[in-house]
C-alpha cells in the first residue's frame, strides 16, 4: 500500500511539474483582412524542421510552465514569410523558456498571400498585434504580469517582431476597436530581417510581404531601423557575422538606432554560425540562450 501511495505521489508530482499546452484561434470570430478562400494550410517535415505553409487561419499556442514567473514571450517563427519553421523556431523555444518559468505563446501567424489576404502586407502585423492584445487581456489566467509581455522572432519572424516593437502606434487592423495596448514590453530578435533596403535586405522576405514592386514609402515603412523611437521597448539581439541569408548589417543598424534613441539594447554577435541556427549555434561554446536568460532576469 505504501509503495502504491509513493508511486501515486511521484506521478502526481510529475503531472504538476509538466508544462501545459493549448492551441486556440487567435481571433474570436472572423479573421480580419481576409478574402473568402478554401483553407490550404499544410505542413511538411524536412531537414529535421516542421514547415507550415499557406497559413490563413492564425492560432496561438500557450506553453504554461508549472511555476510562472510573470514574464511572457510571444514567439514568431521564421521562414521568409513563405513558411513557418514551427518547431525549430517556435515550439522548441517555448519549451526552453518554460524551464525558466517564462510563459510562452507560439504564434502561427498568417503568411502573406494575395489569394486569401485583402492586403497581404498587413496580415502578419495584424496577427502580432492581436496576439499581444490576447495575452495582455487574459494575462491573469496564465499567471502573467500584463506589463511583462514581450515578443520574439527569428529571421522573417524577427522582422515581424521588430515591426510590432516599432509600429505599436499604427493600427494595423483599422476595424479593431479594442483599446488594449499592443506595445510589447520587450523584444527579442534572432538573426532578424530588419531592413527592406535593397543593399542588405533578405529579398525573399521583402517580396513575399510587400511584393517586388513596392513603393518607396512602403519600403521605408517596413524598414524598422528607420522606425525606432525613444518609446521602442528594450531589445535583445543575436546574429552571426557570417550570415549569408540575412546580412548582419540588419541587426547592426537596429542596434545603432536603439542607441541613438536611448533604447536599452543588448546585442551578441558571433563570428560564425550562418543563418538559422535556432537554439544552438554549434560554432561556439557560448550559449545565447544563457545570455537571454540573464537579460530577462534584469528587466
Amino acid at each position: 500500500m505504501k509503495k502504491l501511495l509513493f508511486m501515486s505521489a511521484v506521478l502526481f508530482t510529475a503531472a504538476v511539474s509538466a508544462q501545459s499546452t493549448m492551441e486556440m484561434p487567435l481571433y474570436n470570430g472572423a479573421v480580419p483582412n481576409s478574402k473568402p478562400a478554401p483553407k490550404k494550410e499544410n505542413s511538411t517535415f524536412r531537414d529535421n524542421v516542421l514547415r507550415i505553409e499557406k497559413v490563413s487561419f492564425p492560432t496561438i499556442t500557450v506553453y504554461k510552465p508549472a511555476t510562472p514567473n510573470g514574464q511572457a514571450v510571444i514567439i514568431c517563427p521564421g521562414g521568409g514569410y513563405g513558411i513557418l519553421a514551427f518547431d525549430k523556431e517556435g515550439t522548441k523555444v517555448a519549451e526552453e523558456l518554460n524551464k525558466w518559468g517564462v510563459t510562452a505563446f507560439v504564434l502561427k501567424y498568417r503568411l502573406p498571400d494575395d489569394t486569401f489576404n485583402i492586403d497581404k502586407s498587413l496580415a502578419p502585423l495584424q496577427d502580432a498585434q492581436q496576439a499581444i492584445r490576447f495575452v495582455r487581456a487574459n494575462a491573469a489566467q496564465w499567471g502573467v504580469n500584463k506589463n511583462k509581455i514581450g515578443i520574439m522572432g527569428f529571421s522573417a519572424g524577427g522582422h515581424l517582431a521588430s515591426t510590432a516593437a516599432t509600429h505599436f502606434n499604427f493600427k494595423a487592423d483599422a476595424t479593431n476597436n479594442d483599446t488594449t495596448s499592443v506595445r510589447p514590453d520587450f523584444a527579442i530578435l534572432l538573426y532578424p530581417v530588419i531592413s527592406f533596403d535593397s543593399t542588405i535586405t533578405h529579398k525573399g522576405s521583402r517580396n513575399n510581404l510587400v511584393g517586388a514592386k513596392a513603393s518607396a514609402e512602403t519600403i521605408k515603412f517596413f524598414s524598422n531601423e528607420l522606425q525606432v523611437t525613444a518609446a521602442t521597448p528594450p531589445t535583445f539581439i543575436v546574429h552571426a557575422s557570417d550570415d549569408g541569408g540575412v546580412p548582419v548589417e540588419n541587426s547592426v543598424r537596429f542596434y545603432q538606432a536603439c542607441v541613438k534613441n536611448k533604447v536599452p539594447v543588448e546585442m551578441h554577435l558571433y563570428p560564425h554560425g550562418g543563418h538559422g541556427f535556432g537554439l544552438h549555434n554549434k560554432t561556439t561554446a557560448d550559449n545565447w540562450m544563457e545570455r537571454l536568460k540573464n537579460w530577462l532576469a534584469g528587466l
